[in-house]
């Protein structure tokens, strides 16, 4: 059996029994808090070190990560836009990462690590989604019209 799904067009919510619909909203809930909890622990690994150079290697689990996590919403439901809310709660912790905090200290600074883990945390999932909602259904499109 596959996961529920909501909102996809081959399953109507109606159509699903009541604990399944739940069940999906539970697994949406808890992917995108999934989105913050990793960000959170990434950002605290990002001024990493190995000797004296700076090794951010929680840039490269952030791209698997979220691209892990968006795959992980297309299981439950089929819209991009939909699919895309762990990375917006990842890029909302980046937001709030960027301003200072009550004593003034800043958490990501102005290191070139912040936009290598910026472009890291959004550009495989952003590929994937614009994949997933513009060349797939072109694709599928041409295939319906030339049969």
């Amino acid at each position: 059996m596959t996961a529920p799904a909501i909102g996809r067009a081959n399953s109507p919510v109606e159509d699903q029994r009541p604990g399944f619909v739940l069940a999906g909203v539970a697994l949406v809930v808890l992917l995108v808090f999934n989105g913050l909890l990793t960000f959170t622990v990434e950002v605290l690994y990002l001024p990493s070190y190995i000797g004296a150079t700076p090794f951010p290697i929680s840039a490269a689990f952030a791209a698997v990560i979220n691209l892990v996590l968006v795959l992980g919403m297309g299981t439950v439901v089929s819209r991009p836009a939909t699919m895309s809310l762990p990375v917006l709660a990842w890029l909302l912790g980046f937001v709030v990462c960027l301003t200072t905090g009550p004593g003034g200290d800043v958490i990501l600074t102005d290191s070139w690590t912040t936009p290598l883990f910026l472009a890291c945390g959004i550009v495989p999932a952003g590929w994937y989604l614009f994949w997933r909602g513009f060349v797939l259904p072109a694709r599928n499109a041409g295939k319906a019209t030339t049969r």
